[in-house]
């Protein structure tokens, strides 16, 4: 499939049963501001574009809301809880996008759109959801120029400072994704020491 505008990631979603599944169980939490990011949507253009039969696996999946009337950790869990109730055989990693600032070290964010356009990498700041007809809603809040030219990239807010630049590159050296996708092509910095990799296990 040759992918060239959101329409086409949608329907390559669409076509998928077992992401069809995974969207289906999410929304059965009716969760607000919900969705399922970050390598969720990201593997699945890269596989396409690489023409892989077989999905890449994926350490979790990511499935993020935002609720400011309960920022406890807890809920998280328990929310998880729920999910593998559901399907155990899935590595669920809930997270509340309201209290994720606190974690991320930035300004509170206003929506889980707006945390999406804060994740490190630009082809990493996808994600999909379930409308009430169960058809997909999807969103790209730094476009999709850079994950359907097989391209990695830092988002706005990661290139402000050295610091969060320093993220970024740790964080994409530890990934290693091209050993997975050898087509892609990943711009960094070069950097001298290790930071402290906040996000590291957020996406």
């Amino acid at each position: 499939m040759n992918i060239k505008n959101k329409e086409d990631i949608i329907q390559l979603i669409q076509a998928d049963e077992w992401m069809m599944d995974v969207l289906k169980t999410a929304q059965t939490l009716h969760l607000p501001d919900w969705w399922i990011c970050a390598g969720f949507v990201r593997s699945k253009i890269w596989d396409e574009l690489h023409g892989y039969k077989q999905r890449t696996s994926t350490p979790d999946i990511d499935f993020i809301y935002f609720d400011e009337s309960n920022l406890d950790e807890a809920v998280e869990k328990k929310l998880e809880d729920q999910l593998r109730s559901i399907n155990p055989s899935l590595p669920w990693s809930v997270k509340n996008e309201a209290r994720m600032h606190l974690i991320d070290h930035t300004a509170p964010y206003s929506s889980s759109i707006d945390a999406i356009s804060k994740f490190p990498e630009t082809a990493t700041a996808l994600g999909v959801s379930l409308d009430e007809q169960q058809q997909i809603i999807f969103t790209a809040p730094c476009g999709i120029d850079d994950v359907i030219s097989m391209r990695v990239c830092p988002t706005p807010i990661f290139k402000e400072t050295e610091q969060r630049m320093r993220v970024y590159e740790a964080r994409v050296k530890k990934k290693n994704w091209i050993a997975k996708w050898p087509k892609i092509k990943v711009s960094s910095i070069i950097v001298t020491d290790e930071p402290s990799l906040q996000q590291e296990n957020q996406r």
